[in-house]
């Protein structure tokens, strides 16, 4: 061997050694992110959550596990001849986490509520419709309060049809439209005009179905800015207008042709809406990860193929609307998507193999990543510190007020399964603090001094926001945002909506600011409801207020 090729040939390997760590750092991993464990047992896995404007969550999984290991209060307990585990059951399936105490109130939840569906209605009361067996064709209604007595309120028979696996989200006229479901391929409203409004035929739903798998439930839902609905199932979408039954546009399929929703169960999200007072505004939804055609069938044998590592992004406005592919550092399946404050996105939880259902996931993703929208491809993908706790299927994650990700459950077992089982039940609570939250920005991090309480403003008016910043102020880079709280399960956050608003920043004194903002124009962009409102400053986000947009 000649001495000096092999020389130079070492010199090379050791120079690509000292450069690969610093390139994987900057690309594909930071060192950000906290994890802490609120909840080391809440009683019930967080199969489905939703944060209400009394800074409350709600969280259930179903009724026919079996005993929860969280007991009703006052001898309380649910009769049911029809559950199909426990007709006499004295413990609770769904219960309130208070933020603020990190404490946990059980609640009485009558029906099955397995896999259903939910958003919260404009005046702030959580609609959660469907399920399994006898809670099907129920919708179920839940009233914030401060005193404790709140609980849920049931209507046996306020669907249509009975959805399981189905897909809600508000519209602008403050009514809710239930798409899809189990061997369901239509819609349809809540609350009715008369009680004599049915469901409504959606022939997508039929074209998209694999009938050996159901690949087409839990579909993307997003309400576009022209007032039609984006539905996504499978590998499609179309824009849908509800109001007159008709396809408005069918979108090229995402390339390679791989499922996305459930069971195959990626994620999506509309993606920051901008200049929502200026002139024509753009939206662009962003679908990541998924499982491979076949995965499902190849699980139920006993073969779990790896997830699908890519995401693709559509400007669903355009003229002639096209995907652009990315890779992500990780391949994902069941991963939950939350957007942020800021207007980045966060991919949580999931596994690297198999897909959703009972068993099929394998080889858990535990670290997040973070996917920054407005930088340029090939550099929107940070990978943040992993957590400890595998979350498989039924889990789920939320945004909270103070900036912080909620994150929950995990249960891939037909009842509650703590031991000689590779993913156990789980019931613990966990807070993911995105590097926003890190004490060393804690002088660059805004707090909101007014309002105070919780404004009722209409669309395109003016609101006034009092903060300060202890650092130095840059006018042109602090930002206005309004996030609608989703209702999480299944990998899917319905309802999910943020909006950056048009504002102009005034000095008032020593560290102490003035933003005016305009709100959204119309329920188009914005359906009337509750809104968190952040002030974000050089991407740092302040706690949020709570706005009521009427």
């Amino acid at each position: 061997m000649n001495p000096t090729v092999n020389l130079s040939f070492l010199l090379q390997q050791l120079l690509i050694l000292l450069l690969l760590p610093c390139r994987w750092k900057i690309y594909t991993r930071a060192a950000v992110g906290k994890w802490e464990l609120l909840q080391s047992n809440i009683g019930i896995s967080a199969m489905h959550m939703q944060l209400l404007n009394n800074g409350k969550v709600i969280i259930f999984d179903r009724t026919d596990f079996g005993p929860s290991n969280i007991s009703l209060p006052n001898g309380k307990c649910r009769n049911d001849p029809n559950d199909t585990a426990l007709p006499i059951d004295c413990t609770a399936h769904s219960v309130e986490y208070d933020i603020a105490l990190n404490t946990i109130r059980p609640l009485m939840v009558l029906t099955d509520v397995w896999c259903s569906s939910g958003a919260v209605m404009s005046d702030g009361v959580l609609l959660q419709t469907g399920g399994f067996n006898d809670g099907e064709h129920a919708v179920r209604t839940y009233k914030p309060c401060n005193d404790n007595s709140c609980d849920w309120q049931e209507i046996k028979n306020g669907l249509a049809q009975r959805r399981w696996y189905a897909t809600n989200h508000l519209l602008p006229d403050g009514r809710q439209i239930v798409i899809g479901g189990r061997r369901q391929f239509n819609y349809e409203f809540y609350p009715k005009k008369s009680s004599a409004e049915k469901a409504y035929n959606l022939p997508f739903l039929v074209q998209t179905n694999d009938p050996r798998i159901e690949n087409n439930l839990y579909p993307f839902v997003f309400l576009n800015v022209d007032g039609n609905l984006f539905i996504f199932a499978n590998n499609r979408a179309i824009l849908f207008d509800y109001m007159k039954g008709v396809v408005v546009r069918t979108y090229p399929a995402v390339p390679g042709g791989d499922p996305r929703s459930y069971p195959s169960t990626g994620s999506a999200v509309l993606l920051p809406l901008k200049n929502v007072h200026g002139g024509a505004i753009g939206a662009e939804v962003l679908v990541c990860g998924g499982a491979p055609k076949g995965a499902y069938i190849n699980a139920q044998n006993g073969n779990f193929v790896g997830a699908l590592n890519t995401c693709g992004r559509i400007h669903i406005t355009d003229s002639n609307p096209a995907w652009v592919m990315e890779t992500m550092p990780q391949a994902r399946v069941m991963g939950d998507m939350v957007i942020l404050p800021n207007g980045d996105v966060l991919i949580i939880n999931g596994a690297s193999k198999g897909t959703a259902g009972w068993e099929f996931g394998r080889d858990p993703v535990l670290s997040p990543v973070i996917y920054r929208p407005d930088n340029g491809i090939g550099s929107r993908f940070e990978v943040q510190n992993p957590s400890t706790t595998p979350r498989m299927y039924h889990s789920s994650a939320i945004l909270l007020y103070d900036g912080r990700v909620l994150v929950g459950g995990s249960n891939p077992h037909t009842y509650y399964n703590f031991t000689r089982v590779t993913f156990p039940t789980d019931l613990t609570l966990e807070a993911f603090s995105p590097s926003y939250l890190n004490p060393n920005y804690a002088n660059m991090r805004p707090r909101i001094v007014s309002p105070v309480s919780q404004p009722t403003i209409g669309y395109g008016q003016l609101l006034v926001v009092q903060f300060t910043v202890s650092s130095m102020l840059n006018k042109n880079l602090i930002k206005v945002t309004i996030v609608a709280p989703s209702f999480t399960t299944h990998s899917f956050s319905m309802n999910q909506r943020l909006l950056v608003l048009s504002q102009n920043v005034t000095v008032l004194g020593k560290s102490t600011y003035q933003v005016r903002v305009l709100t959204p124009g119309s329920g188009n962009l914005a359906p009337r409801g509750y809104y968190l409102l952040f002030v974000v400053h050089e991407d740092i986000p302040s706690d949020g207020i709570w706005i009521q947009i009427k």
